[in-house]
C-alpha cells in the first residue's frame, strides 16, 4: 500500500511540475550559466557564436548617441537603458515576474540566450540537456521566425526590414555534439 502511495504522489507532482512547466513558470537563468556547457569546440561553441553577433551589445548600444536620439524620435523620454518600449527587446526577461528572474540574469548581458530558447531553470542539466525531448518539455525553446519577429518588427524604430533565411545564417549556432 505505502508503494502505491509513494507512486501515486510521485506522478501527481510529476504531472504539477510538467503542468506548471507548461505555463512557462521557469525561471531565468542567464548566459554564464549556458556558457558552462556551450563554450567549446566540442559541444559546438554556442558561446562564442553569440558573443560574435550584436545581441550581446543589445543593451549597451541603448547607451549610445545614436540610440538616444532614435529613442527621442520615436517619442521615448529619458534614458533608453530605462525606457520599456527599449528594454523589451534589447534584454532578456523585461516584464517577467521578478521571482522567475534568477541572480545570473542581468540587463547588461542584452538579449541572451534565454531571449530565444526559453528560461532556462528545467532544462539547464545536463542531463536534460542530452535528451533534446525532455529539454523541449522543460521549456527549451527551438526558436522560429516568430520567435525572431517579436522584436525585428515595424514596431522598432531602427526596422528596414527582416529576412529571417538570411539573419539565422547569422546567428545560426550548432547543436551540442554529445
Amino acid at each position: 500500500m505505502r508503494i502505491r502511495s509513494a507512486v501515486v504522489i510521485a506522478v501527481a507532482l510529476s504531472a504539477v511540475c510538467s503542468l506548471a512547466a507548461a505555463e512557462g513558470k521557469h525561471k531565468y537563468v542567464g548566459v554564464k550559466k549556458c556558457a558552462i556547457c556551450h563554450k567549446s569546440e566540442a559541444k559546438g561553441s554556442q558561446y562564442g557564436k553569440w558573443l560574435s553577433t550584436n545581441h550581446p551589445k543589445a543593451y549597451e548600444r541603448l547607451a549610445s548617441p545614436e540610440a538616444k536620439e532614435t529613442a527621442k524620435q520615436a517619442g521615448v523620454s529619458g534614458d533608453p537603458q530605462q525606457a520599456p518600449q527599449c528594454l523589451r527587446c534589447h534584454t532578456t526577461a523585461y516584464g517577467v515576474d521578478s521571482s522567475l528572474l534568477g541572480e545570473g540574469l542581468a540587463a547588461s548581458d542584452g538579449v541572451q540566450c534565454e531571449a530565444c530558447h526559453g528560461a532556462g531553470s528545467d532544462y539547464v542539466s545536463l542531463s536534460v540537456m542530452k535528451d533534446r525531448a525532455r529539454a523541449i518539455s522543460q521549456g527549451l525553446v527551438i526558436p522560429t521566425k516568430e520567435t525572431c519577429l517579436k522584436c525585428h518588427n515595424p514596431e522598432s524604430p531602427n526596422y528596414k526590414g527582416f529576412n529571417f533565411e538570411e539573419s539565422y545564417k547569422k546567428i545560426a549556432h550548432p547543436r551540442s555534439k554529445g
